[in-house]
């Protein structure tokens, strides 16, 4: 059944927001303009209770519904802009409490063997490492890593310059096990891979640039290589590991945020938990007034 209230806010969504983005809003939508039966911008509070409740009782996540609930916020904002409604019947929906999960992290001695599985003398096995130390080393974003271009890591003054969210960039030092790697690939992998002239740093082996599924496939490999397990490792972990591992350095919690890119200190301030995750993790398993005595 075609909603035009619906057409008119994808449409106009569209300019301003990613194609994914739009796709998750379209299919939110429309899972509620199916329950519903009819065009969405008639909905009342009573109706969107219950299709809440329903999703309770269906075993969603607390996640997802709370995604769907944005999803209506949004639409019935933009029918108040419009003059179609003089209310938002999803402002007052009461949303179950979304569980606060701290990142996973791999531990120092992970990260150093993942490093290490990249070991290797082909073009292949040195962008493989560079990525590695890059990704770990600098706590980049996987978009961050593959949109690098050459130019975009000084290896003399030992910082690279990524461009984060919002088309900002940041510079991030680096230190010189990653300066290494990255010099190695330079001179020794990229010259062999680089077949079609490309700017970026990172190449797969048809001489195009590396992509994001390429790059969670590399780090796949490594981690089954290093006897980590597969499934778990991926880019975001290496950026959550910098992070944390920084913070239980000494580093602090202002640093680490303009080194992460992030707009928020307390997008940030969850790796403190991390930390003191960890550090209660150490002292029950080190301390000898901790352990657990066995009769």
């Amino acid at each position: 059944m075609a909603d035009r209230d619906l057409d008119s806010f994808l449409a106009l969504l569209a300019a301003q927001r990613a194609p994914r983005t739009v796709e998750a809003y379209r299919r939110d939508l429309d899972a509620f303009g199916e329950w519903l039966g009819g065009p969405i911008s008639r909905t009342s509070v009573e109706e969107l209770e219950t299709y809440l409740a329903e999703l309770r009782a269906a075993g969603l996540s607390s996640a997802t519904i709370a995604r769907r609930v944005a999803a209506l916020r949004s639409f019935f904002r933009h029918q108040m802009l419009l003059g179609a409604r003089s209310d938002n019947p999803a402002a007052e929906l009461d949303l179950p409490r979304r569980q606060s999960r701290l990142p996973r992290t791999l531990s120092p001695a992970e990260a150093e063997r993942l490093i290490e599985a990249a070991a290797g003398t082909t073009p292949r096995a040195h962008r493989d490492r560079a990525l590695v130390e890059l990704l770990y080393g600098a706590g980049l974003r996987v978009g961050e890593a593959v949109g690098l271009a050459k130019t975009d890591v000084d290896l003399e003054n030992r910082i690279v310059r990524a461009l984060g969210k919002g088309n900002k960039e940041r510079v991030v030092p680096i230190g010189r096990p990653a300066v290494e790697s990255v010099r190695r690939y330079l001179s020794r992998g990229r010259p062999f891979l680089d077949v079609r002239h490309r700017p970026e740093l990172f190449l797969n082996a048809r001489g195009g640039a590396l992509t994001r599924a390429g790059a969670f496939l590399i780090l796949r490999r490594l981690a089954a290589k290093a006897g980590l397990d597969a499934e778990r490792v991926h880019p975001h972990l290496l950026r959550h590991s910098f992070a944390t591992h920084l913070l239980e350095g000494g580093a602090d919690l202002r640093s680490v945020q303009e080194m992460l890119g992030h707009a928020d200190l307390a997008t940030t301030e969850l790796y403190t938990h991390v930390s003191d995750r960890r550090r209660r993790e150490l002292y029950f398993q080190a301390h000898p007034h901790a352990r657990r005595r066995r009769d």
